[in-house]
């Protein structure tokens, strides 16, 4: 597994997931599956989009910049 951030594509329109300076996932889509660390643990989730992008299970404002691995 590799463990990143998650940072907001506005070209795409899109959440990707930044491993290194250059080195990112390529682009999230709907139902793509992965894991959070928050609370001190790593939590399985996957992402979706209604209004907004939100991860099932995660309850936060804003996604940029949260630990993930994938």
């Amino acid at each position: 597994m590799k463990q990143g951030a998650l940072i907001f594509d506005e070209q795409t329109d899109r959440y990707d997931i930044r491993f290194d300076l250059a080195d990112y996932y390529g682009g999230l889509h709907c139902g793509e599956c992965f894991e959070i660390f928050t609370g001190g643990k790593w939590k399985p989730t996957r992402i979706e989009m209604a209004e907004n992008w939100y991860l099932v299970g995660i309850r936060t404002e804003d996604l940029n910049g949260l630990r993930v691995r994938i």
